[in-house]
C-alpha cells in the first residue's frame, strides 16, 4: 500500500491530461524503494514560465524562469513536500535538444522527486550525484514503460 497520497494541479492549458501519467511515475518511484521520500501528500503542479518565475522570485530572490522548483516535506502537516512544473521550460528544453517532450517533462518530474529524496545540485560533486541518480530514476521509469505518458494538446495551440 502506498504511503504517498498524490495531489496534482494541472495549471498548464496545453497539457493533456498529466494526473494519471504523474501518478504512476512518483508511484513506480515509490514502489522501487531506490530513493525514498517522506510519507504524506506529495503536491504536483504544473505551471508556465510565467508562473514559475514568480515563484522563483518570491522564494528564492530570483525572478527568472526555471524548470523545476522543489519544496521540502513537513511531516507535521503530512506534507511530502510540493514539486512545481514549467511545462514551457520543458517544451522549449525537448526542441532544443531534440528529445521527446514526454521525456523532458519526466526527468523534471523526477528531479523535483529526488531533491525530496535528499539529492541536491548546488555544486558540482551534488550535481554530478544528482545526474547519476536522474539516469537511475529514468531507467526504473523505462523498465515499466512510464516516460510517454505527457502529452502536449496541440489542438488548444
Amino acid at each position: 500500500m502506498s504511503r504517498l497520497h498524490l495531489e496534482v494541479s494541472n495549471q498548464y492549458k496545453l497539457l493533456a491530461d498529466p494526473i494519471e501519467a504523474a501518478k504512476q511515475l512518483y508511484h513506480a518511484l515509490e514502489a522501487s524503494g531506490t530513493f525514498p521520500i517522506a510519507q504524506g501528500e506529495l503536491s504536483v503542479v504544473f505551471v508556465t514560465d510565467a508562473t514559475i518565475a514568480q515563484i522563483h522570485g518570491e522564494f528564492m530572490n530570483d525572478p527568472s524562469a526555471t524548470d523545476v522548483i522543489t519544496f521540502p516535506a513537513n511531516t507535521e502537516m503530512d506534507s511530502a513536500g510540493e514539486i512545481i512544473v514549467s511545462v514551457d521550460h520543458a517544451r522549449c528544453r525537448a526542441e532544443e535538444l531534440g528529445e521527446p517532450f514526454s521525456r523532458e517533462l519526466s526527468l523534471y518530474l523526477v528531479h523535483g522527486w529526488l531533491h525530496l529524496a535528499g539529492y541536491d545540485d548546488r555544486n558540482e560533486t551534488d550535481r554530478v550525484a544528482m545526474r547519476i541518480a536522474e539516469q537511475q530514476a529514468l531507467k526504473i521509469l523505462d523498465n515499466i514503460s512510464i516516460r510517454n505518458h505527457f502529452h502536449i494538446n496541440y489542438c488548444l495551440l
